[in-house]
């Protein structure tokens, strides 16, 4: 299978596999020692999960701590519930993570627009009173890059927390510069599945979600898993380490896409948006159909919301894109492990599905 969906998930990486290992090993070797332990063993997988700490942190901006969650969703549920702000503005293409959380807290939660390539505009109106602005990096299923930096200036000078879902673009691009709070993934930046973590600027004060142990500065009870950990900072690493190799390679490969999708629209702006998505759509796309005849290649139907239920986008719909328009997207998502060979495999086996439709 060609794999595509990078957006919904990345490979992980041989090396984060590998420093996974040795805390994966059985009685003998001791891996398995729960890091919260004051004995020799616990204090050594406790330094491991230091070491993954600090690889996280060197991904994002100075003046901050990491604490590690079960996943970007938790970091965003800490972060908005922790908070204490009950006043909340979230941009309209926010993941449901951050949508469903603000809405849980404040059912009055104001909406900021996005034009028609899918940006905010940094100007764009917050409600006086508003106590926490969410806004995120890097949209996952169009690829569109906010203007961050401006807006969480503005939600300072109003007095607002600024929170930033840096999951899509954390790894791949620079750190958004300007947040009080970012959440990040491991399984998006070539990492495990089951970690992400929250990055929190020094004096910013959060209350716990969950209680117990006290463990991640009393901000996060549970004992933390020292694979994970280390695989999510071997990833990091590796991250830092070929950011400038990985940039070169995905923007190669988004020219070659572009010119192999020729006759598709791109939904978002052309030019503010990571390279490694591309969220297509041709008038008249039966998706579904498109993606039984293509079984072979893992990609999305850019129409599908979170949950899977068939619902129109509410990304492309912040831009302005009717229901039956949003049906005939979909995204192809690329990166580190993609081949020039199969990315124009697949781009002619979608591309003979889509022209049997007599839509191409």
């Amino acid at each position: 299978m060609i794999y595509l969906d990078y957006q919904a998930t990345t490979p992980l990486a041989p090396e984060a596999r590998e420093a996974m290992m040795p805390w994966l090993a059985g009685p003998e070797a001791m891996g398995f020692s729960n890091p919260h332990s004051p004995h020799r063993a616990g204090r050594m997988a406790a330094a491991a999960i230091e070491v993954a700490r600090e690889q996280v942190a060197a991904l994002l901006p100075p003046g901050g701590r990491v604490v590690f969650t079960s996943g970007a969703t938790e970091a965003i549920n800490l972060a908005i519930m922790g908070s204490g702000r009950k006043r909340l503005a979230v941009s309209a293409i926010e993941h449901a993570a951050v949508l469903d959380t603000a809405r849980a807290l404040d059912p009055e939660a104001s909406v900021l627009p996005v034009d028609g390539a899918g940006l905010v505009d940094p100007e764009v109106a917050i409600p006086e009173g508003t106590g926490l602005v969410a806004v995120m990096q890097v949209n996952n299923e169009i690829g569109t890059v906010q203007p961050v930096e401006a807006l969480a200036r503005r939600a300072h000078d109003m007095g607002a927390l600024f929170l930033c879902d840096a999951v899509q673009g954390a790894g791949k691009i620079a750190a958004p510069e300007g947040p009080d709070l970012i959440a990040v993934s491991a399984h998006k930046l070539y990492g495990p599945k089951g970690i992400g973590a929250l990055w929190v600027r020094d004096g910013v004060d959060l209350a716990p979600l969950i209680h117990g142990g006290g463990q991640e500065g009393g901000l996060r009870s549970g004992t933390l898993s020292p694979a994970l950990c280390a695989g999510f900072g071997a990833a990091a690493a590796l991250c830092t380490r070929l950011s400038e190799s990985d940039r070169v390679h995905v923007e190669k490969l988004r020219d070659k896409a572009l010119a192999l999708f020729e006759g598709w629209t791109l939904n978002g702006s052309a030019t503010q948006r990571w390279h490694g998505n591309l969220n297509l759509r041709l008038p008249g796309l039966d998706v579904a159909r498109l993606l039984s005849e293509c079984r072979t290649i893992a990609f999305s139907a850019g129409s599908a919301c979170a949950s899977g239920s068939g619902r129109p986008s509410h990304v492309l719909r912040a831009l302005g894109l009717s229901d039956r328009d949003s049906r005939t997207a979909i995204r192809i998502g690329f990166g580190r492990y993609t081949g020039d060979k199969e990315l124009e495999e697949a781009a002619g086996a979608i591309n003979a599905a889509a022209r049997a439709q007599g839509v191409l």
